[in-house]
């Protein structure tokens, strides 16, 4: 009697530290959350604000909830769940959507995340991005984004193509096809290609170009982005140095 009593409080024992590491877990992740959404947006002013008022964080824990439903043959309670976070943030994930750590939406309006995507850690995505599917069959049809992927505002990645890591997609792209890892992505359709290295941070030059191109990425002509590079005017640019600013790495 007295072993099975012993074994019974071993196991609610396991029970309460089971219960209570779970209960630490989420904290921690919901802190690794905050902290990766101040790290992304420097508009972030304190915890409390990020927690309260980011609707993509939001749409992202609610995906959490109907995920665990889905994966517990809830699946209509996970949809009901989805559909109700969709309503509130405007983000629509569904539930069967597989989602690495630190995940961060910006802006977080128009997003479409469909059922068979799967999306690495460390992957960032803003307003009105599709991850969407190409196929009627039951079957993988969505897109696989691979760890510390940029995808900018209204690209469109479609069918089961798979996005290397450390790849960016420009914004309003429109990717039909795979690319490799370290891959740089614009156009309709995009075409990968090797993604620029960051210059040194020492060289201010090119860092000021990349300031004066960015301020004027609606511009098509370089000579408008040429101009306000300290040191240059727009009247002795050599076609060669226009190119630079011509380059869609730097509006992403």
């Amino acid at each position: 009697m007295s072993v099975v009593t012993g074994a019974a409080a071993a196991e609610a024992i396991d029970d309460v530290d089971g219960s209570a590491a779970r209960v630490v877990g989420v904290f921690s992740r919901l802190r690794e959350d905050l902290d990766n959404a101040r790290r992304h947006d420097p508009a972030a002013r304190s915890a409390a604000g990020i927690f309260f008022l980011y609707s993509g964080l939001h749409a992202i824990w609610n995906h959490r909830l109907a995920h665990w439903l889905w994966n517990h043959r809830a699946k209509g309670l996970a949809r009901f769940v989805s559909q109700l976070s969709r309503f509130l943030t405007g983000v629509e994930i569904h539930p069967g959507a597989r989602i690495g750590r630190r995940f961060f939406i910006d802006h977080g309006m128009g997003v479409v995340i469909g059922e068979t995507a799967e999306i690495g850690d460390d992957v960032m995505i803003y307003h009105g991005v599709t991850l969407g599917g190409t196929s009627l069959a039951a079957e993988k049809r969505h897109p696989t984004i691979g760890d510390h992927v940029l995808i900018g505002a209204g690209a469109k990645v479609l069918g089961p193509v798979t996005i290397g890591s450390h790849s960016s997609i420009g914004a309003n792209a429109v990717v039909v096809k795979s690319a490799p890892p370290d891959s740089l992505l614009v156009g309709i359709p995009a075409k990968p290609r090797p993604r620029p290295q960051t210059p040194p941070r020492g060289d201010r030059s090119m860092r000021d170009g990349a300031r004066a191109a960015s301020a004027h990425r609606a511009s098509s002509d370089g000579r408008a982005v040429w101009s306000t590079v300290p040191g240059r005017s727009s009247a002795n640019v050599e076609p060669e140095d226009m190119e630079q600013f011509r380059d869609p790495a730097m509006y992403i």
